[in-house]
């Protein structure tokens, strides 16, 4: 049976949530500079040389695309963020909830924004058809990945009477 199921760890309600957070916040470190990447990239565009040749459709998944990451960025932050206004004050289950919420919704968010990007590229570089079947595509392969994989798997180990 793997070592991180809770029944079989000897911890304390105060170690479980110094782990819950510490982990929490290290998946933060990893997803942090993707959007940044992303971000920074969807900053340029508009300032580029062919930005006036580009369709209604394409400045309208594009500025959603760049509010979607907006509100990643910031999603993606919120832990941190919450953990240092909250530092010492006794409401660690708390921060530890709301990070982990914050940390979900900012991955939904980056994955839209994600599949926006791939949309707006492959219609530029083809058509309109092409950009929605590779930003369905994309979009489709990563809530695989990013939900239902991890969520089968939980759903298996509640049958079973893991958790």
């Amino acid at each position: 049976m793997p070592y991180d199921r809770i029944k079989d760890r000897e911890e304390t309600e105060a170690e479980r949530l110094d782990r819950q957070l510490l982990e929490l916040l290290n998946e933060v470190r990893v997803a942090v500079p993707g959007v940044q990447v992303l971000f920074a990239f969807l900053l340029t565009v508009p300032f580029s040389s062919q930005w006036d040749k580009t369709t209604d459709l394409q400045q309208d998944v594009y500025f959603a695309t760049l509010l979607l990451t907006a509100a990643a960025t910031a999603l993606l932050l919120a832990p941190s963020a919450i953990h240092r206004l909250l530092f010492e004050r006794g409401e660690k289950d708390f921060v530890v909830a709301a990070a982990h919420r914050s940390m979900l919704a900012g991955l939904t968010t980056l994955a839209l924004a994600v599949s926006g990007a791939v949309f707006l590229v492959s219609d530029v570089l083809f058509n309109v058809t092409a950009a929605a079947v590779a930003a369905g595509c994309t979009f489709g392969f990563t809530v695989a990945l990013w939900y239902v994989v991890p969520l089968k798997r939980r759903l298996r180990l509640q049958r079973q009477g893991h958790e």
